[in-house]
């Protein structure tokens, strides 16, 4: 009887000792509350021992978490844009007391929340189109900015990364419209190119007509009679070292070549 009393005793002390030992891992952090009060130490990673009765041992991830919604937000011309968010942001791990002092463990809630009224203050301002194009980044760090301002007031501690707007569905009738423009840019700008390519071609022309035109007059600016004779005596030369035997008419200026005695056998 006195050793099952022993092991009973035993085995409390050690379920005692196991349920006031708390581990932090790696990517989180961990810290001590007390009759309601928090630690001033934060554990990174390692062991916490505290009392139980009196104590407990609040966990919190330090790493990028993200909060996806779906929303729909306004835009400048009244119209509603339907929209998928992710809100990226992460605890510093020196400030986890601070948010959970001023915000609770549901900071999340507060963090949509400060989200909801920068997007619609930030959307506001804006198209509805300018979500679908390039404006979607000015927008998504205004709004960044703007929940920024809003969360140091309420809670210091909560580190916003970005704010993405990853999809983006405008009305119906927006959206054919818009897709209608860009098909009539795609087209004038199609257009615009072939026309500077057949302008191109044409200066292209132009210039080498006038080239031919230019060298044309060059040469005949140049063949002289003296030339002209000059050139004669060098085809006499030429024909004269040549092997076949030819019949040659000419005033002593220029030869014309009847033909050539090769000719003359074939036709035998």
């Amino acid at each position: 009887m006195e050793i099952m009393k022993n092991i009973s005793l035993v085995a409390l002390l050690g379920i005692f000792i196991l349920s006031s030992c708390a581990v932090v891992r790696p990517g989180e952090v961990g810290i001590k509350q007390t009759l309601g009060k928090f630690s001033k130490e934060v554990k990174t990673q390692g062991t916490i021992i505290y009392n139980p009765l009196v104590s407990r041992v609040i966990k919190e991830s330090t790493k990028t978490s993200n909060i996806k919604l779906v929303l729909s937000l306004p835009s400048k011309e009244g119209l509603s844009v339907n929209s998928e968010i992710s809100i990226l942001y992460r605890l510093q791990a020196n400030k986890v007391a601070s948010v959970l002092e001023n915000l609770g463990k549901d900071y999340e809630s507060v963090i949509t929340s400060v989200f909801r009224s920068a997007a619609s203050d930030v959307c506001a301002q804006f198209f509805a189109k300018d979500m679908h194009s390039g404006m979607r980044a000015k927008i998504e760090s205004e709004i960044l900015d703007k929940m920024m301002v809003n969360i140091e007031k309420q809670a210091n501690g909560i580190e916003l990364i970005a704010v993405l707007l990853k999809r983006i569905q405008l009305p119906s009738g927006l959206a054919s419209s818009i897709e209608r423009k860009l098909q009539a840019e795609q087209d004038a700008m199609r257009m615009t190119f072939v026309l500077d390519q057949e302008t191109l071609e044409a200066q292209r022309k132009i210039i080498n007509a006038k080239g031919e035109r230019d060298a044309q007059l060059i040469i005949a600016e140049g063949l002289t009679s003296e030339i002209i004779r000059i050139k004669a005596i060098e085809a006499f030369r030429e024909l004269a070292r040549s092997a076949n035997a030819k019949v040659i008419i000419t005033d002593g200026k220029t030869p014309l070549i009847v033909g050539d005695s090769n000719d003359s056998e074939s036709k035998k």
